[in-house]
């Protein structure tokens, strides 16, 4: 446990999420360019990420249940195989069936590397780190966003599409070598996953993880705080600040590297409050949904467009959904035992997603209504028609917090019959208060 092997396993597992995330966020990117390639309205563009997401989503439970039943090391190699198909596919196509295609097969091999590498966590590490290392795996791999945003933005300005999204393959070409050299499942002597039980005792192993409530409360707690972060990185974040706000590319792009910034600073710091404080990770979860909501009626409130420091403050905002999701996680991994965890964070890491791709198509639905009804004169990506769209976000959010306070419910009783008592919030601070405050007196 924690060896010089882990650490390697977990840099090549990390690098492969890494390249996933820059293949799931390289469309947001594109948004403009895509609508005239394939001479499509906002509800198709909408749509390319929208059913990437669903099939995203709808992998998660099976996948879950597969990497439990033949490691990681083969889901990993198999994702990011199909995701290299998938940008090929995207290199030469123009029409929309074909690109609708290529996002498909990016979306089923993004869907195979997430819980894959996160298996491999509390099978290498020892359990002390596992929270930490979990954020790290998360806020890491958000470095391949990164990678849409500046170096893979600069090719398609400077070479065009098709390099491109060539390069995109390229990436999961390595990434599928790199994993097939060098990843293994588990540490020697560790037990080999169970052979297979047959459709009975998989429908067994998921009905008791979905019966438990902490993986439910780990559901919705992604459900809630990754959703907006994503609709803004994929699909809207890109056209809202270029033609609704009108900044330029550079400032966009310092914008999107901003997110990713505050995403990376912020996810050590989730991880050791998670640590120390295991009993308040649904609150802290509660209180970035508050501060999601807050920021972006900040933003659409304005009578015209946003100063930048207030976009720069949307965007740190969204970036720490990213982390805050990770709780979610540790949700699954803490009310699930071993043999069980990649099926509980396949249910968890369906949440943000299903929010994710409602959000997106219901915003490009509303943008497209808007335009067609004549409510956006200036365009279809103006800014009264964007403040009014991405209004759906408040009613995910609050439909989340919601699903999350009466799950919570199920959760502290259950704890509370295995004598785990949750105090009060409000009694803890003051309580810790005047902890402090004799420890000051003490001379």
């Amino acid at each position: 446990m924690t060896s010089p092997r882990a650490w390697l396993i977990w840099i090549v597992g990390v690098f492969a999420y890494l390249v996933a995330v820059s293949q799931r966020t390289s469309f947001g990117v594109v948004g403009l360019e895509a609508t005239a390639r394939f001479h499509a309205s906002a509800a198709e563009i909408s749509f390319f990420t929208v059913l990437q997401l669903l099939v995203y989503a709808a992998l998660q439970i099976p996948v879950g249940v597969l990497v439990d039943r033949f490691g990681s090391r083969a889901m990993i190699a198999g994702g990011a195989l199909l995701m290299g198909l998938g940008q090929l596919q995207l290199a030469f196509t123009a029409t929309v069936p074909g690109g609708v295609l290529g996002r498909v097969l990016v979306g089923a091999g993004d869907a195979m590397t997430f819980v894959s590498v996160i298996r491999l966590v509390p099978l290498w590490f020892a359990p002390a780190r596992v929270p930490l290392l979990t954020q790290l795996t998360g806020m890491s791999g958000q470095l391949g966003q990164l990678f849409s945003v500046v170096p893979f933005a600069l090719i398609l300005h400077a070479a065009g599409w098709t390099p491109a999204f060539l390069t995109l393959a390229a990436m999961a070409a390595l990434a599928v070598v790199l994993v097939v050299v060098l990843l293994q499942d588990a540490p020697p002597g560790h037990p080999a996953p169970e052979p297979s039980q047959g459709l009975r005792a998989t429908g067994v192993s998921l009905s008791r993880a979905w019966r438990q409530p902490g993986t439910r409360l780990g559901l919705w707690s992604h459900f809630t705080v990754q959703f907006s972060g994503t609709v803004f990185a994929m699909t809207w974040g890109y056209p809202f600040l270029i033609s609704a706000q009108g900044l330029d590319t550079a400032t966009v792009s310092a914008l999107m590297a901003l997110y990713v910034a505050a995403a990376i600073a912020a996810g050590p710091l989730m991880g050791s409050f998670v640590a120390r404080h295991p009993l308040r990770r649904s609150t802290m979860v509660l209180l970035i949904s508050a501060a999601t909501a807050a920021a972006w009626a900040a933003v659409l409130l304005q009578p015209s467009r946003s100063p930048l420091w207030l976009l720069a403050g949307l965007v740190v905002v969204l970036a720490i959904g990213g982390p805050g999701s990770m709780i979610g996680f540790d949700f699954a991994r803490t009310f699930n035992p071993a043999h069980r965890i990649g099926t509980a964070t396949g249910i968890v890491n369906v949440g943000g997603f299903i929010a994710a791709l409602m959000s997106i198509f219901l915003i490009g639905l509303a943008l497209d209504a808007l335009h067609l009804g004549g409510f956006s004169p200036e365009g279809l990506y103006s800014l009264g028609a964007f403040r009014i769209a991405l209004s759906v976000q408040f009613l995910v959010l609050a439909g989340g917090a919601a699903a999350i306070l009466i799950t919570r419910r199920k959760v502290r009783r259950q704890m509370a019959a295995q004598g785990v008592i949750v105090p009060p919030l409000l009694r803890t601070l003051v309580r810790q208060r005047r902890l402090v405050a004799e420890r000051r007196r003490t001379p």
